[in-house]
Formats: structure tokens, C-alpha cells, sequence
């Protein structure tokens, strides 16, 4: 499953598309790995809304 999701972050890291708030939840809870990929898209991307506050992904636009 990690390669499929990387996949998708990887996508979303070159388009700048958000890949939605739900996915990178579950990518975050599942895998420490992508916990750094989504480290750095959300650096990358801070217009998405999508921070991380005690270790814990949060939508500000919820």
C-alpha cells in the first residue's frame, strides 16, 4: 500500500494539488515513513489549510 500512497503524495508534491485532507490523515496514522513526506508537502503548501499541532494533522478550513 506505501508505494501507491507515495505515489500519490509525490503527484500531489508537483502539482501542488491537495490530495485531500482525509488521505493525508490516514497516510499519517499508518505509516511513520510518509510522516515526513506530508511534513514537507505541508510546508510546501500551507495554502491547503493543513497543519500539524502536537503530532496530530488538523484542517484549519474545518
Amino acid at each position: 500500500m506505501r508505494p501507491l500512497r507515495r505515489e500519490k503524495l509525490n503527484r500531489a508534491a508537483n502539482s501542488g494539488d491537495n490530495p485531500g485532507f482525509d488521505f493525508l490523515r490516514e497516510c499519517w496514522s499508518d505509516d511513520p515513513a510518509l510522516q515526513i513526506v506530508i511534513k514537507k508537502l505541508l510546508a510546501k503548501f500551507r495554502q491547503w489549510g493543513i497543519a500539524i499541532v502536537d503530532e496530530v494533522l488538523v484542517d484549519w478550513n474545518e
